[in-house]
């Protein structure tokens, strides 16, 4: 595991999860915010947050993947794509970039404008059931196109993933955002698309090397094999 984590890339990675969430949060609540002037529309806010996290994605994405969401970050380990360190790191830098969103929003805002910071609510008579079921459809279709649109299998033009992930934010926010149903939907897409849909032939000893993070793939092989085999080139008898 200390192969992975031990890393510039890997610490870059993870920065790049905390800052991108921290503007996430900072941008999305802020768009949410009771403005004295004028009351943003659930579309206005829908479109700031789908706006913001393909912007995020177009930016980071070839750093950290973007997963910006614990939600993402856990089913992408739930389909065996990331390791469970990298997991553990992801989800603790998302969680404090979005403290830290949240916080500063709260310092730069007025009071009379403040409030709660536009945290989520159960709304017009809606069960927590109810809005579970909601969470978990809604999650599930935002994580189903996460992976597509990524998945580096595809051929032909596939369009833009950044484009594609924002919309499907923008979608899920006309509707709701919250916890348990993220994680549920998102994992169900994440096993629905990567054991079911299109799966990857690895057999087992490569799935428990993702998951400890001391995976290298036959290009990676490949490539260190070169390199050592310059290295040997270039070194004097």
């Amino acid at each position: 595991m200390k192969k992975e984590i031990l890393t510039l890339a890997f610490a870059r990675a993870v920065f790049v999860e905390f800052l991108s969430t921290l503007i996430f949060v900072f941008i999305g609540l802020g768009s949410a915010l009771k403005w004295p002037s004028a009351l943003p529309s659930i579309l206005q806010i829908s479109l700031a947050f789908g706006l913001a996290i393909g912007t995020l994605v177009q930016a980071f994405g070839h750093i950290s993947g973007a997963h910006i969401n614990p939600a993402v970050t856990i089913a992408f380990f739930v389909g065996n794509q990331i390791s469970f360190l990298r997991t553990l790191f992801y989800v603790i830098a998302q969680l404090v970039g979005a403290i830290a969103g949240a916080g500063i929003l709260y310092g730069v805002t007025p009071v009379n404008t403040r409030g709660n910071l536009a945290i989520n609510a159960l709304n017009n008579n809606t069960t927590p059931g109810q809005a579970l079921v909601v969470e978990i459809i809604l999650t599930f279709q935002l994580a189903a196109c996460i992976f597509a649109s990524t998945d580096n299998r595809r051929t032909g033009n596939v369009g833009s993933p950044a484009l594609s992930i924002g919309l499907s934010v923008a979608v899920g926010h006309l509707v709701g955002v919250f916890w348990v149903g993220p994680i549920l939907g998102a994992c169900l897409a994440s096993l629905l698309y990567f054991y079911i849909l299109v799966p990857y032939c690895m057999n087992m000893s490569d799935r428990v090397a993702i998951v400890k993070g001391t995976y290298e793939s036959e290009e990676e092989w490949e490539e260190q094999r070169e390199e050592r085999k310059k290295s040997m080139e270039l070194t004097p008898p």
